[in-house]
């Protein structure tokens, strides 16, 4: 019998065209998820519409749009990264599908790269319909695009770490809620649309901490005012990633 009888020969697929295709699966999972896209699409689409025609929060002078749109960029990514993924995660965990991919050909680093390329393609999708529709809004962004895509990558692994972290630790039932109440309050407190000068002295030093209220203003800074690169937001999303993708990689509990 010659070598070449049983062609292709029967084993696992090349690792980079697993990861690939995982990818493609897990993006496709997430687009057709009602409550996924409740979170990173309509959500952030409302506020931002809302918030810039209707004058309910005083965001300074200038045109509301201008102020809101780098806060809802930074709501984006947050609730694809951190409260999407967290939700997700943490249910395939509880149902077994985690330990069985993690049984399969493809390594378990290699599955929680696709979840993070599944992210990255997700919040492309997010910005540029965010973008366009503030555009359409009269939005006037200025700044270095590089500084914007750098911001964008840090927020995505520091949420992507928190939200594996509670995904990893604890039960899908207190995921989901954590998660959303999470949210909730970001939302409010994190500089997405109301400013963070309309805390109290006290608490805006203590906010201006957040992940989300340093993409928030480190966007805020570059698309609004210009600025070249906010580098104490970055250092601050920095740490946040370090710390979250860190503790995720030691918690993380796949059963």
């Amino acid at each position: 019998m010659s070598a070449g009888t049983y062609t292709p020969r029967p084993g696992a697929a090349p690792l980079p065209r697993m990861i690939a295709a995982q990818t493609a699966l897990e993006t496709r999972m997430l687009l057709r998820n009602g409550e996924q896209l409740l979170l990173t699409v309509i959500i952030p689409t409302l506020l931002l519409v809302l918030f810039s025609a209707v004058d309910i929060v005083d965001t300074g002078s200038g045109a509301s749009v201008d102020f809101l749109a780098p806060g809802i960029l930074a709501l984006a990514v947050m609730s694809t990264a951190f409260t999407g993924q967290a939700i997700a995660t943490g249910f395939e965990r509880r149902y077994g599908v985690l330990k069985r991919l993690g049984a399969s050909p493809l390594p378990r680093w290699a599955l929680m790269t696709a979840k993070t390329l599944s992210v990255l393609v997700t919040e492309v999708l997010q910005v540029l319909l965010l973008t366009a529709i503030a555009l359409t809004l009269g939005w006037s962004p200025q700044g270095n695009p590089l500084s914007v895509v750098l911001l964008l990558v840090l927020g995505t692994a520091a949420f992507s770490g928190l939200g594996l972290l509670m995904a990893g630790t604890l039960k899908a039932e207190a995921t989901l809620a954590a998660a959303n109440l999470v949210f909730l309050l970001l939302l409010v407190g994190g500089g997405v649309i109301v400013p963070l000068d309309k805390f109290p002295d006290a608490v805006q030093s203590v906010l201006g901490l957040l992940p989300i209220s340093a993409l928030s203003e480190g966007l805020r800074d570059v698309l609004q005012r210009g600025a070249s690169m906010p580098w104490a937001q970055a250092g601050i999303l920095a740490v946040w990633a370090v710390l979250g993708l860190g503790a995720a990689a030691k918690f993380f509990r796949w059963e």
